[in-house]
């Protein structure tokens, strides 16, 4: 296709590529907005990398906690606080500076860290329920099943398929054609958006996304509802109400994260199509990205016995080497 170099703000050739930068139109266009979109999200991203990075430390300082159910959280927490990070300063840079351009570098460096972490946060939640499923279904096999090596094996299989994933995306993106302008209808960079600046062909592009959309989707969704049905089905065949209830309290945190996680996904994405498909995006995107990750550490700390025990060790320590 034919793009003018006054129609093109953004011009891309696959061996000589001349890189300007897009603009990142944001949350709201409102300048009346912005203060306030400035407190909210760094509040927010202060409480995300603060407390995921005490549930970190905790884990870290306290041998008791030493498990592979606490190797996950720990993973996660870092996940959290990587996704988090991936957006929201870059958001809060372009509020505060009144400014909304990113180069296409930054721009191609801010979807893959996205999509990777993005990516990466399901998988262990996948892998957060199988653990639990070997803890309740398999106990006398707990450290057998779930040793080191396995759960490095868990942790580090997703790793390499999430960056692999990530990398797809950004090589075929870097290969378009930029000329239907510059202006991005988003808080950051993702793929619809660019793919619909682009002026090349988008064919292979969306049916690599359509595939990786399936696959990483419905593998760890199906993972945990598997597990879960295991689940159940283990704990009703303990005889007391007691040991019930024991056995489902170790699942409540991680239960109500993948709630939130894929009920926000499934709440936005199943409404009838609209107009406002962007706005669904954002959305999306803002629940995944930037509220989940600030809930986690209060979700996981606040009902764990044990988390709330090393938090408050940890916070013992602090005051005392303060002393």
């Amino acid at each position: 296709m034919f793009c003018s170099s006054r129609s093109c703000k953004v011009f891309m050739e696959p061996k000589n590529q001349t890189v300007l930068e897009f603009h990142l139109l944001g949350l709201s266009e409102n300048p009346d907005l912005q203060p306030t979109l400035f407190g909210l999200f760094l509040s927010m991203y202060l409480v995300t990398v603060f407390g995921n990075l005490l549930i970190i430390l905790a884990i870290v300082s306290d041998s008791h906690l030493h498990t592979p159910m606490y190797f996950f959280l720990c993973n996660l927490s870092l996940v959290d606080i990587l996704f988090s990070s991936t957006t929201v300063p870059k958001m809060l840079v372009n509020i505060q500076t009144q400014s909304t351009a990113i180069p296409f570098s930054g721009c191609l460096a801010q979807m893959y860290a996205f999509h990777l972490f993005g990516t990466m946060d399901s998988f262990l939640l996948a892998v957060m329920a199988i653990d639990r499923l070997v803890a309740i279904a398999y106990p006398l096999h707990y450290s057998v099943l779930m040793s080191p090596h396995v759960c490095g094996l868990l942790v580090g299989g997703p790793w390499v398929i999430t960056n692999l994933q990530s990398l797809v995306h950004t090589c075929l993106m870097a290969q378009l054609t930029f000329c239907a302008g510059s202006e991005i209808p988003h808080f950051f960079c993702d793929l619809m958006p660019l793919l619909k600046l682009s002026c090349s062909d988008t064919h292979t592009n969306e049916l690599v996304i359509f595939a990786f959309g399936i696959i990483m989707g419905l593998s760890p969704l199906s993972c945990i509802l598997v597990s879960y049905i295991c689940i159940f089905r283990a704990v009703f065949r303990i005889p007391s109400a007691q040991g019930k209830w024991k056995a489902f309290s170790t699942c409540g945190s991680h239960l109500t994260v993948v709630s939130l996680f894929y009920g926000t996904i499934f709440a936005v994405y199943l409404q009838p199509a609209s107009p406002t498909s962007s706005q669904k995006d954002k959305i999306a995107a803002l629940m995944c990205g930037v509220v989940i990750p600030t809930l986690n550490p209060f979700i996981y700390s606040l009902r764990n016995k044990d988390m709330k025990a090393a938090l408050r060790k940890l916070g013992s320590k602090a005051i005392l080497s303060h002393s």
